[in-house]
């Protein structure tokens, strides 16, 4: 079981579209959804890690995300690994309408399970966390 610290960003266009990166699970044979994010680094506090993932996982500028976040309790599988721990998820906005991802910074394990990204107006089936409507909401509604 994994349970070292990460950081997400809930990243919204200008129409409220979330952004989603497609990952593909060649272990569980599984295809997941779920905001740009990833594991903080040793001595990285959570917002650090949070621009740093932005930057290398989509090619948005990190300077985009917000002091705004919240916990979210996460209990998922990853390549075999069961991954239980709070991740706090930041929000950050973007003035156009979907801006172009460019994951140009992947680790050689993100490049391989990649399989692209969606501004959604609709969350999809398989998006991780399950509750993420509600993480969404409570970024943009919470006056922190």
């Amino acid at each position: 079981m994994d349970v070292r610290p990460a950081a997400r960003v809930v990243c919204l266009d200008r129409d409220g579209r979330v952004l989603l990166l497609h990952w593909y699970d060649r272990i569980d044979d599984a295809e997941v959804w779920e905001p740009p994010g990833g594991r903080l680094e040793p001595g990285e506090t959570p917002s650090r890690a949070a621009r740093r993932e932005l930057t290398e996982e989509t090619g948005l500028p990190g300077s985009a995300v917000l002091d705004r976040h919240v916990e979210v309790d996460r209990d998922f599988r990853w390549l075999g690994t069961r991954f239980v721990k709070r991740e706090v998820f930041f929000l950050a906005r973007f003035d156009e309408e979907r801006p172009e991802v460019d994951p140009g910074e992947l680790t050689e394990e993100e490049s391989a399970a990649w399989l692209g990204y969606v501004w959604a107006e609709e969350l999809p089936a398989g998006v991780e966390p399950p509750e993420l409507a509600k993480v969404v909401e409570r970024l943009t509604r919470d006056p922190r």
